[in-house]
Parts: C-alpha cells; sequence; structure tokens
C-alpha cells in the first residue's frame, strides 16, 4: 500500500490556514496591545472592569484602576490592589486560537457565522469567571495563586476551547454510513 501526498492535502492545507490565521492575528493583535504601551490595551482594561462588576455584584465591594507604571489593570478591594490583570489574561490569544481553529476546518458556512461569536460569548465569560475565582483566591488562599493561575485554571480555559472544537468538528463532519 502506497501513500501519496494527495491523502495528505487536507491535513496540510487545515494546517497551513490554521497557522497563517494564527500567525496573522497575533501580529496583528501584538501590534495592537504595543501601540497602547505604556498603557494597557482597551481589551484588558474592559476584562478588568468586568470582572469588578462580576465582584461587585457578589457583594465584594471593588475597583478597577490603571496601574500607572505598567501596562495593566489593578482590581482592588478595600483600597488594596488584589489582582493584575495584565494583557495575556484577557482571554484574547485564546480566541485567536479558537477563530483560526474554526476558519480552518473546512469551508465557510452559515453555521460558522453563529457558532462563532457563541464561542467567543463562552470562552469570555469562562475567561471572566477565571479572575473571578482568582480574585477570591488571592485574598483567602494565596498559596494556590500561582498553581491555579499558571496550570489549573490556564488548562481550564483551553479545555473549553478544546470541547467547542470538538462539537464544531462534529457539527462540520457528517455521521458515518452504517451498512448492514
Amino acid at each position: 500500500m502506497s501513500v501519496t501526498i494527495r491523502e495528505f492535502l487536507p491535513t496540510i492545507f487545515f494546517l497551513g490556514k490554521f497557522l497563517g490565521i494564527y500567525l496573522v492575528a497575533n501580529l496583528l493583535y501584538g501590534a495592537y496591545v504595543t501601540s497602547f504601551e505604556p498603557g494597557p490595551d482597551p481589551a484588558t482594561r474592559a476584562v478588568a472592569h468586568q470582572t469588578s462588576a462580576v465582584l461587585n455584584a457578589f457583594g465584594w465591594d471593588t475597583s478597577a484602576h490603571d496601574n500607572g507604571r505598567h501596562p495593566t489593570t489593578e482590581v482592588a478591594y478595600r483600597s488594596r490592589d488584589i489582582l493584575s490583570i495584565y494583557e495575556g489574561c484577557n482571554g484574547i490569544n485564546v480566541i485567536i486560537i479558537f477563530v483560526a481553529f474554526l476558519f480552518s476546518f473546512g469551508r465557510p458556512s452559515r453555521t460558522l457565522w453563529w457558532y462563532t461569536p457563541l464561542g467567543l460569548l463562552l470562552l469570555h465569560l469562562c475567561n471572566l469567571a477565571r479572575i473571578t475565582v482568582l480574585f477570591w483566591v488571592s485574598i483567602n488562599e494565596p498559596d494556590f495563586m500561582y498553581f491555579l493561575h499558571k496550570y489549573l485554571f490556564t488548562a481550564g480555559l483551553y479545555a473549553v476551547t478544546f470541547i467547542l472544537w470538538v462539537f464544531w468538528v462534529r457539527m462540520r463532519t457528517p455521521a458515518p454510513v452504517v451498512k448492514i
């Protein structure tokens, strides 16, 4: 049984489109972020303010303000800065990976135009939940902050992305025909 390059063309095209979209989007995002230096970019600022609003809805009297010396927005509680929200915390990198996959897998369709915003909303809400829980952890269990921030919650956000991809592939791939 001989293997030809033709058998791998769909995979090669998928990887090429994925890497192309991912690299271009990251370059554009990098230019976007650096254009606001030395302050934080508007997306990071918005995520910090939204996190503060969620915390306030749960009864925590928080506020968000720009750091002034670093490109971060701080979430403060009782006049004490608790969290520093950097550009990596705003979820845009995960969103870029999510969108790159969707646009790389198959041809654009009507489904893509409703599934993409729905996935973006879900990822954003998961990211807000992640930061909100990290706020609580930083106050109540600061010894766990590094592990939860660096590994567990980051893995959780990527797991949600992966699950969204699985649903996307299942929606786009016809069910196998079973012959009896």
